[in-house]
């Protein structure tokens, strides 16, 4: 009797496996990017299968920041059991002003204390977590990347966001390290497309021989108009992300974001498990990656040093 017992219990046990509520995972965007790939992926490694144990939203304001509050609202009307935020902290407060109890990932912002997100990094509390891109090395690597493609260097252009809060930390870690080196910043604030030109057009009137750009979510929609301009005025410049020199820029030192994005996946994965997000340390990045494009740097006629060639991660021939 008991073996029939068992044997009678398998079918119900298996009927209610198929049963179970998929997770449902939804992905808040201001722009385009990999996090929603790099995402699913990792979830499936973890074991979710989309369709079935997973439903995977993916929404995204086409760079529209005004949108934002509008499709986070629709977002958390679906009743997701974790919102994943991308790139940018507008995205993040978006989520935040839109729901209190769902948990929310944030999977890419620079200053998630100084912007007012979290208090804390070890408990982050309320229902909020994530991975942030935060390095205090990271702007003093940029420079000195710089100062090895173009010796001698003494005025360094910065094209950035004041909009976005991390900007100003990291233009504060530049100012360090610049002082350091005998470098001097020319700082050109650009919150709109139609300030680009104008900023890189001034920053090489003003005597500059190499850029930095401090990226964003809106900096980083425009990257092939930035790299087509660094390349028209013919200005050495070191980005904080791939995409850049996939799209033809000269060399990026930065977070590797898939990384970031895989760590986000896993916080997820703890959240559907139980854990609480605000008992969820928030991440800071342990991965960096250079890479190198040597046909923009023969083009600008520069000679890449062997040393950077061989730390580099990546070379674009």
């Amino acid at each position: 009797m008991v073996g029939l017992g068992s044997a009678a219990a398998m079918p119900f046990a298996a009927r209610a496996q198929q049963a179970a509520k998929p997770s449902r995972v939804a992905y808040l965007a201001l722009v385009a990017g990999v996090g929603p790939s790099v995402i699913k992926q990792r979830l499936q490694e973890l074991g979710y299968i989309e369709g079935r144990s997973l439903i995977f939203d993916y929404r995204s304001v086409e760079g529209q920041s005004e949108r934002l509050p509008q499709l986070a609202a629709d977002v958390v009307r679906t009743n997701p059991d974790v919102l994943v935020t991308g790139p940018g902290t507008l995205t993040v407060k978006a989520a935040q002003a839109a729901t209190a109890t769902i948990p929310i990932v944030f999977s890419s912002i620079g200053d998630p204390i100084g912007a007012g997100i979290i208090t804390s990094l070890n408990r982050p509390g309320a229902n909020i977590t994530g991975v942030t891109i935060q390095s205090s090395e990271i702007g003093s690597k940029r420079l000195q990347v710089l100062r090895e493609l173009v010796p001698g260097i003494r005025i360094v252009a910065v094209v950035m966001n004041p909009d976005t809060p991390f900007s100003a930390l990291a233009l504060q870690e530049l100012r360090v390290a610049a002082d350091t080196g005998g470098q001097v910043l020319e700082v050109f604030e650009v919150r709109t497309a139609d300030k680009l030109a104008s900023s890189l057009e001034a920053a090489v009137r003003a005597g500059a021989t190499g850029l930095i750009t401090i990226e964003d979510p809106f900096l980083a929609s425009h990257r092939r108009e930035i790299v087509e301009l660094a390349a028209k005025l013919r200005l050495p410049t070191i980005y904080g992300s791939r995409e850049f020199v996939e799209a033809g820029g000269l060399i990026s030192y930065g977070t590797d974001m898939r990384q970031i994005f895989r760590r986000a996946a896993e916080i997820v994965d703890k959240i559907l498990k139980g854990t609480k997000p605000g008992d969820i340390p928030v991440e800071q990045p342990t991965k960096f990656e250079l890479v190198i494009n040597v046909k923009t740097a023969k083009t600008l006629g520069l000679e890449v040093p062997p040393l950077l060639l061989a730390v580099a991660d990546e070379v674009i021939e």
